[in-house]
């Protein structure tokens, strides 16, 4: 089981964020991660480059679920009005 904090050291440690929420009740978890590094990529490649970074615990079945939405800086500007 993962502390929502281990999880978003990990998601900074492998990525430059403008924003990173993250919160979870040690099963199941959701988190906002904004970045420049999604300029120009798909949804499901900005998915997959967060889903890389935390490969290595998915796998271990320490990390079970996690769903996120991914933003630039500009969309969450806009998302937040």
């Amino acid at each position: 089981m993962m502390h929502p904090e281990q999880i978003k050291q990990l998601i900074l440690a492998g990525m430059a964020c403008e924003h990173l929420e993250l919160d979870g009740d040690g099963q199941h978890f959701m988190a906002t991660v904004v970045s420049n590094e999604f300029a120009g990529k798909s949804r499901v490649q900005r998915q997959q480059h967060v889903n890389k970074i935390l490969k290595e615990k998915f796998d271990s079945g320490e990390l079970h679920a996690l769903s996120f939405k991914t933003l630039t800086p500009e969309e969450w500007s806009a998302q937040r009005g």
